[in-house]
C-alpha cells in the first residue's frame, strides 16, 4: 500500500528525529515476593530500549556526565529518594528520578524491582527474579547497541548453556519494549530493507515485523508470557513539544505512532495467541493523562501540571539534563516537585508518570497475567 504525500512527510518528520535516550544501573539482585495470583510468575526478561534498561550502558570514565549517554548515572538522574529526605541522590542508570516501566511491571509480578541488567551480572550467572537486556537506543534495526534480535541472541545463548533453566523459563514473563529509536535520525535504514524514504508504510511493516518475529522467538525459546510495549504518543514528547512553549502535541508524530500500532496489532493477531501474548496499550494510557479532550481523560490526569513539559531540563539546545560545566555547576533546570509533571526529561517520565500509566494498565495486565498459557 502506498501513502499519500501527506502521510510519507508525517513520517519523514518521525524518522528526522533526534535520537531519544533513556538510561538506566544495574539493580541489586531482588527475592520474589508473593505474586498477585497463584504465585506462578517468579521470573522475568526484559527486552528493548531505554524505557527498559537499566543499566546496561555503562558509566564513563570520570565523576559527572561527560555527554548525555552517561547522564543517568549521576544527579538528578535517581534523585526521587534523596528528595523525600534521604542523605543522597541515588542514580541507578535508569532514565528517571526513581522507578521506569520494568520495575512497575515487576511489583506487579510480586518482584521488588525490574530484573538485574545483563551486563552487570556476573558470568556463567542469572539471578532468580530473571535478566534485563534492554538497552538505551535500542531498536529492530538500530545496531549502535546491541538491536532486539542481538539481545535475544544472548538470552539464547544463556537457555542454551543451561544458565537459564527450563524450570525458570516456565515461570517467566517477558517484557518487550521497542519505543521509537528505529524511527529517529541516527536509523540504520541502509539495513532495514529499505532503498528510498519513498515507501515508508514498507519501512515501518518492517520495524513492526521484527518485533513480533522476535516475540515468536521468545515464545518458541520457553516464555510463558509476553508482554509488548506498542508506540507511545511520541508528538507529546517534550523534544516535539518545546517548539510550541509545551503547549501542543505534534499530531503528525502522533498519528505517525498510530501507524505503527495499527500494523503492530494486525501482525500480533496473526502471530500469537491471546493467551501468550498481550500489547500494553501505552499509547492510550499516555494520552488520557497528558494529551485529552477538555473534561475528559483518566483519573490519573489531574495529578500533573503542564503535562507536556519536562522537570529536568537543560539551559541550551545541545543540553541535557544532568550536563555540568568545567566547575561542576549544573548546566540544567530542575523543577521544585517532580511528582507533579509526567514527564522528566526530554523523552521519558517521571517516576510519578510512569506510575500513573501503570496504574492505567494494571488491572488488564493482571487479567491476561491470570489467563491460562495456551501451549
Amino acid at each position: 500500500m502506498k501513502l499519500r504525500p501527506v502521510v510519507v512527510c508525517l513520517l519523514l518528520v518521525v524518522l528526522l528525529f533526534d535520537a531519544a535516550r533513556v538510561e538506566g544501573r544495574g539493580t541489586p539482585s531482588v527475592k520474589a515476593k508473593e505474586s498477585s495470583k497463584n504465585q506462578q510468575w517468579t521470573s522475568m526478561f526484559v527486552f528493548g530500549d531505554d524505557f527498559a534498561d537499566n543499566g546496561n550502558l555503562p558509566k564513563l570514565p570520570g565523576g559527572e556526565p561527560q555527554s548525555d549517554l552517561s547522564r543517568q548515572w549521576s544527579y538528578p538522574y535517581g534523585s526521587y529518594i534523596n528528595s523525600r529526605g534521604s542523605a543522597a541522590a541515588v542514580p541507578t542508570g535508569r532514565f528517571s528520578n526513581y522507578r521506569i516501566q520494568s520495575d512497575f511491571i515487576a511489583r506487579i509480578l510480586g518482584l521488588n524491582a525490574a530484573p538485574p541488567a545483563y551486563m552487570r551480572t556476573l558470568d556463567q550467572s542469572v539471578d532468580p527474579t530473571g535478566m534485563t537486556f534492554a538497552s538505551d537506543g535500542a531498536g529492530v534495526f538500530q545496531k549502535k547497541v546491541p538491536t532486539l534480535a542481538a539481545q535475544v541472541k544472548s538470552f539464547t545463548r544463556l537457555i542454551n548453556s543451561g544458565i537459564i533453566s527450563k524450570d525458570q523459563l516456565r515461570h517467566s514473563v517477558a517484557l518487550v519494549a521497542i519505543s521509537g529509536n528505529d524511527y529517529m535520525s541516527g536509523a540504520d535504514v541502509k539495513n532495514s530493507f529499505l532503498s528510498s524514504f519513498d515507501d515508508i508504510d514498507t519501512y515501518i511493516g518492517n520495524v513492526t515485523a521484527e518485533i513480533v518475529k522476535n516475540v515468536v522467538q521468545l515464545q518458541k525459546l520457553g516464555v510463558r508470557k509476553v508482554l509488548v510495549n506498542n508506540m507511545h504518543p511520541i508528538g507529546c514528547t517534550p523534544m516535539r513539544t518545546s517548539t510550541n512553549n509545551y503547549t501542543t502535541c505534534d499530531l503528525l508524530a502522533n498519528y505517525a505512532a498510530s501507524v505503527h500500532n495499527k500494523n503492530l496489532k494486525q501482525l500480533m493477531g496473526k502471530k500469537n495467541n491471546a493467551n501468550n501474548a498481550y500489547m500494553l496499550d501505552l499509547y492510550t494510557a499516555f494520552t488520557d493523562i497528558i494529551n485529552h479532550a477538555p473534561g475528559e481523560g483518566s483519573d490519573q490526569s489531574n495529578k500533573f501540571n503542564n503535562n507536556l513539559a519536562p522537570c529536568c531540563e537543560g539551559f541550551y539546545d545541545t543540553g541535557f539534563c544532568g550536563q555540568q560545566d568545567d566547575t561542576g555547576e549544573p548546566l540544567y533546570e530542575l523543577c521544585e516537585n517532580p511528582d507533579q509533571l509526567f514527564y522528566w526529561d526530554e523523552v521519558h517520565p517521571t517516576h510519578a508518570g510512569w506510575k500513573a500509566v501503570m496504574k492505567a494498565l494494571e488491572q488488564p495486565l493482571k487479567e491476561f497475567l491470570d489467563r491460562a498459557y495456551v501451549p
